[in-house]
C-alpha cells in the first residue's frame, strides 16, 4: 500500500507560527492526509484533515490512540490531570469528575458569572466616560480567570486575597509566556492548593465549588476518594484549561464583531429583547440566545484556541486509505479542519448564520471540533459556552466596541491560538 505524500524537507511540527504556515501550505498541496519527517525524532509525523479520519482517531478507534507529541511539556505544567493522563487512571478520573460538570451544577455558577461581568462592565463604563480604550486581551484574561478561580475555590479565594494582599493565582493571567519559568512559578502554587485541601478537611463547612465536589467524589468501584496529589493536578488543570481557551475565544469574538457592524447590531438586538428582570441568566436562558450562540460558534470555527493536538497510534491503522505504523504521531488541526472547502462554503468568511438551519443540520458532524470530540472531548465545554454567552450578552446590552487601530492582526499559534499583540478597543456606552 502506498504511503501518503508530503514535503521533501523535514520539519518538527508543534505549537509554533511556522507550523501553522507550513500546514496551510501542505494542505493546499497534499490534501487530507500527508506526512512530514520530524528531524528531532527521526520519524514521520502524519497530518489528517478529513472528518472521517478524525472520527476514526478520536472516536470509533480511539482506544488505539494515546496522547501524542508535546504532552511531556504539558505534564511539567499540569502534572497527571485529565488533560495529560492515560488509560485506566484517566478513565477513573474522568468518571469521577463528570458529575461536577452536569448542567444543574453549572447553573449554580450563574450568580458568580453575572457578578464578575458586572464588575468588568463598570470598568468599561469608566473607560467609555473617560474616552480611553480598553485592553480587551488583558480584560478577557482577567475576567475568565476570576470566574474559573471563583468556581473552583469559592469563598476561599477572598480569604487568600486578604492573606496575600493580592490574588496568588494572578500569574496565570499576568504572565503570557508558557515556558519553564512559568511552569515553575505555577507549580509552586501546589503548596497553596494542598493547604486549602487540608484546611477544608480539618474545618468542614459547606462550599459550592469544584474543589468541594472533587473532594467529595468517590470512585464507583473502590469507593476511594482522590489523593491530595490527584486533587491538586486536577485543580491546576481546571485553572489553565478553563481560563486560557475561553479568554482567547472571547478576544477573537470581539475582534470579529468589531469588524462586522451588522453582527454587532444583531447581538444588541438579541440582548435588548431579554427582560431587565432576567439579567442574571441561568444556563437555559443563556443557551436560548440563538444568534449570540451562532456568533460564538463561528468565532470558534475561525479561531479555535486549541488549534492543534496530537494522538499516537498504539498499533498499525489505516487513515484516508494510507497505512500508518505503530507509535506514529498523528496531528489534527481544528484550524485547518474548520477551513476545509469541502465542508465549509467561503471558509475564510465570518458568517454566523452558517450555524443555523439546513447548513448546520447537513454538515459533517466531525467537521467542527473546537472542544475536540469523542471520550476525551473538553469536560468544561458547557461551562465555557455558558460563560461566553453571558459575557457577550451582558456587554452587548451596554456597550458597542470598535477596534482602536487598523493594523493587521497577526496570529500567535503556540499552545493556544491568540492575537500576537494586545487587542485595544474603544468602548461606547449604548
Amino acid at each position: 500500500m502506498a504511503l501518503p505524500p508530503g514535503p521533501a524537507e523535514g520539519f518538527d511540527l508543534g505549537g509554533s507560527d511556522e507550523s501553522l504556515a507550513l500546514m496551510r501550505e501542505c494542505f493546499a498541496r497534499f490534501g487530507d492526509v500527508y506526512r512530514i519527517f520530524a528531524p528531532s525524532r527521526g520519524v514521520y509525523n502524519y497530518v489528517i484533515n478529513h472528518p472521517d479520519d478524525i472520527k476514526r482517531v478520536l472516536l470509533s478507534n480511539h482506544r488505539n490512540y494515546t496522547k501524542g507529541e508535546g504532552m511531556d511539556r504539558v505534564k511539567i505544567l499540569l502534572g497527571n490531570g485529565i488533560m495529560t493522563s492515560e488509560g485506566d487512571f484517566w478513565r477513573r478520573q474522568r468518571r469521577m469528575m463528570q458529575p461536577s460538570f452536569h448542567r444543574r451544577v453549572i447553573d449554580r455558577f450563574s450568580q458568580l458569572v453575572h457578578e464578575v461581568n458586572e464588575k468588568f462592565a463598570e470598568r468599561w463604563a469608566a473607560k467609555a466616560a473617560a474616552g480611553e480604550p480598553i485592553n480587551l486581551t488583558d480584560d478577557a484574561s482577567e475576567l475568565t480567570l476570576e470566574i474559573v478561580l471563583g468556581s473552583i475555590f469559592g469563598n476561599d479565594l477572598e480569604r487568600l486575597e486578604r492573606q496575600f494582599g493580592a490574588n496568588p493565582f494572578e500569574v496565570v493571567a499576568k504572565e503570557q509566556n508558557r515556558d519553564l519559568k512559568f511552569a515553575f512559578r505555577f507549580r509552586s502554587l501546589t503548596k497553596l492548593v494542598a493547604e486549602l485541601i487540608e484546611r477544608r478537611r480539618r474545618e468542614p463547612e459547606e462550599h459550592v465549588d469544584f474543589l468541594s465536589m472533587l473532594m467529595a467524589t468517590r470512585d464507583r468501584e473502590s469507593n476511594e476518594a482522590m489523593t491530595n496529589k490527584e486533587l491538586i493536578d486536577e485543580v491546576l488543570t481546571l485553572i489553565v484549561a478553563g481560563h486560557e481557551t475561553t479568554a482567547a475565544a472571547l478576544t477573537w469574538t470581539w475582534y470579529l464583531v468589531s469588524q462586522h457592524p451588522e453582527t454587532a447590531a444583531g447581538l444588541e438586538a438579541e440582548s435588548d429583547r431579554q427582560s431587565e428582570s432576567a439579567r442574571t441568566l441561568g444556563l437555559d436562558a443563556a443557551e436560548s440566545l440563538s444568534f449570540t450562540h451562532q456568533v460564538l460558534q463561528e468565532a470558534l470555527r475561525l479561531y479555535p484556541p486549541g488549534w492543534l493536538f496530537t494522538r499516537r497510534s498504539l498499533e498499525a491503522d489505516e487513515l484516508g486509505g494510507f497505512p500508518i505504523g505503530p507509535r506514529t504521531d498523528v496531528f489534527i488541526s481544528p484550524y485547518m479542519l474548520h477551513r476545509h472547502p469541502a465542508f465549509w462554503s467561503e471558509p475564510e468568511e465570518f458568517r454566523p448564520e452558517r450555524f443555523a438551519g439546513a447548513d448546520a443540520e447537513e454538515r459533517h458532524r466531525f467537521a467542527y471540533i473546537p472542544f475536540s470530540v469523542g471520550p476525551r472531548h473538553c469536560i468544561g465545554e458547557n461551562l465555557a459556552m455558558f460563560e461566553m454567552l453571558v459575557h457577550v450578552h451582558a456587554m452587548s446590552r451596554r456597550f458597542r466596541l470598535t477596534r482602536a487601530g487598523s493594523e493587521p492582526i497577526e496570529l500567535e499559534a503556540q499552545i493556544n491560538l491568540r492575537p500576537r499583540s494586545n487587542l485595544l478597543m474603544t468602548v461606547e456606552a449604548r
